[in-house]
């Protein structure tokens, strides 16, 4: 019960600071934010070394705690690693400001004139998991839009994410930025999440990025209004028509260039007439990779080397080296299994025939479809938006990467000149 009360504490405690704080960040100007980006990016590479020292408890007591090497990978940092949040956080400054941007403008015939323009959302809640470059990425593009924002990462990074925002509050006191917009939650029980969840008029809305638990259980159980970004069992489909060497290497980089992501592929898909001529090669790439290969029956007798897959294993999403491969008869049977398993993220399609490819990016329903291109792609700055605070899996509000414009909201301003209304 004590330990409740505390981290209920130091949770409210926490964002009255960052309510406190947001409207002197909607007083501030686009040269005032750009300004404190580049001094954290500054901070960041000086005090590297802290970092590293603070992210080497985090990944001791990992390896000790018998974390997969998958996961240790998104934990860890390193030099080259901590440059590229700095350099997210440049980015995020040199990025139009959307704060202000004046997007409709009528007049009525009583003579009002009608302007909508995006302003802050306020006060946002960001729950998420291992990755500690995801405190940096969400503190900068809250920040440049005006809004404060309360941070609860996961307990495998919190010495890396304490330290991380330690830095960022020093750079902050020497800008015209309140420092106490940015805020950590220390208290790594979930107990301070559930807190999270239920501070309606503290909190204007609340973000999760990770696993489908903690997305689900954010879901299921906020009374603040919530911006579902969602896990990813990603699919490729290679239809019979595809190219042997353009579908090798689609599979190839969607399941091994970063199998911790949520962009990966977790199914690989085989149209029946492609697999016999084409799937050996492709499975020995992967196999050389190291990906563990589960199949179906069809899949096994053509692959020694694949195990057996399950309903549950086409539910997981895995972040691992592991893939699931399924022969299927038709695009019809692809698109069938994508509804089934899906979880609306990103699908591809590889194929030569145009109306196939057609048909799957207008009958998936996914944030992101691709045709001929890997699922890796779904990310705000290979979208060109910049750092991304995560990519959304809902239809309200927005949906895919979601960039500077999605952390706002609008808000009409009428101009008048004695109207009253009759």
């Amino acid at each position: 019960m004590k330990e409740a009360k505390a981290a209920a504490s130091e949770v409210k405690e926490k964002a009255l600071r960052a309510k406190s704080a947001a409207g002197a960040m909607n007083r501030l100007t686009t040269e005032q934010k750009n300004g404190a980006l580049l001094r954290m990016a500054d901070a960041l590479i000086a005090s590297s070394a802290s970092i590293l020292e603070a992210n080497e408890r985090d990944l001791r007591r990992g390896r000790e705690n018998g974390t997969s090497a998958s996961l240790l990978d998104r934990l860890a940092l390193n030099e080259s690693r901590i440059a590229g949040m700095a350099d997210g956080l440049r980015q995020i400054a040199e990025l139009p400001d959307p704060v202000g941007d004046k997007l409709v403008s009528f007049s009525r015939p009583n003579g009002l004139l009608v302007e909508q323009v995006r302003v802050p959302l306020g006060v946002i809640g960001m729950i998420y998991e291992a990755r500690p470059n995801v405190t940096v990425d969400a503190a900068g593009l809250c920040l440049k839009t005006g809004n404060a924002v309360v941070l609860r990462g996961g307990s495998a990074a919190i010495e890396s994410n304490k330290r991380i925002v330690e830095i960022l509050h020093g750079a902050l006191s020497e800008t015209a930025m309140p420092p106490e917009a940015l805020q950590l939650i220390e208290d790594s029980d979930r107990k301070s999440v559930d807190e999270m969840l239920k501070l309606n008029g503290l909190l204007d809305v609340v973000i999760p990025r990770g696993g489908a638990a903690l997305i689900r259980n954010v879901v299921e159980n906020a009374t603040v209004p919530v911006i579902e970004t969602g896990a990813g069992i990603c699919h490729t489909f290679v239809d019979e028509s595809a190219d042997a060497g353009m579908a090798a290497d689609i599979a190839h980089n969607a399941k091994v260039q970063r199998p911790s992501v949520c962009n990966a592929m977790e199914t690989l898909l085989v149209h029946r007439a492609f697999a016999g001529r084409h799937l050996p090669a492709i499975a020995g790439r992967l196999l050389e990779a190291g990906v563990e290969l589960r199949g179906c029956p069809e899949t096994r007798a053509l692959l020694a080397e694949a195990k057996p897959v399950s309903d549950d294993d086409y539910a997981t999403e895995y972040n691992d080296y592991i893939l699931n491969i399924r022969i299927v008869g038709s695009l019809d049977e692809a698109l069938a299994h994508i509804e089934r398993f899906g979880t609306k993220h990103s699908e591809c399609i590889v194929t030569a025939d145009r109306a196939s490819a057609e048909r799957f990016l207008q009958e998936v329903d996914a944030a992101a479809v691709y045709h001929n291109a890997s699922t890796r792609f779904t990310d705000g700055f290979e979208f060109g938006f910049g750092a991304e605070i995560g990519i959304s899996t809902q239809k309200l509000h927005a949906r895919g990467p979601m960039g500077l414009p999605a952390l706002t909201s609008t808000k009409y301003r009428i101009y008048g000149s004695g109207q009253v209304r009759g």
